[in-house]
């Protein structure tokens, strides 16, 4: 699903509210999880799952078509846990009298 299949989405569920408002709400709610992220905190939606920030430590690798060697500088990369619900969502098991 990408950004304008959830806008549409969600416009079809609430045909009330206007296609802008829409998209102002999903923009703001990712700027929001983005700013969390950049700040190293970590974002929580229970039911769905947790958004993180690992660090990943300075690496000694090769470039798969050369051989030669490079270093891959240490950098900081999201991370996502589903929660309990979502896996036995996907999963397709009963979650609340719902399937």
């Amino acid at each position: 699903m990408t950004r304008s299949d959830l806008i549409a989405k969600i416009s079809t569920i609430y045909p009330y509210m206007h296609v802008r408002n829409v998209e102002k709400v999903i923009s703001i709610i990712i700027n929001n999880i983005t700013a969390t992220l950049k700040g190293r905190r970590r974002v929580e939606l229970r039911g769905f799952g947790t958004f993180s920030v690992r660090k990943r430590e300075r690496l000694n690798s090769r470039n798969p078509r050369t051989g030669e060697k490079v270093v891959v500088e240490q950098k900081c990369v999201p991370f996502f846990k589903a929660g309990k619900q979502l896996k036995d969502m996907v999963n397709g098991h009963e979650i609340g009298g719902r399937n």
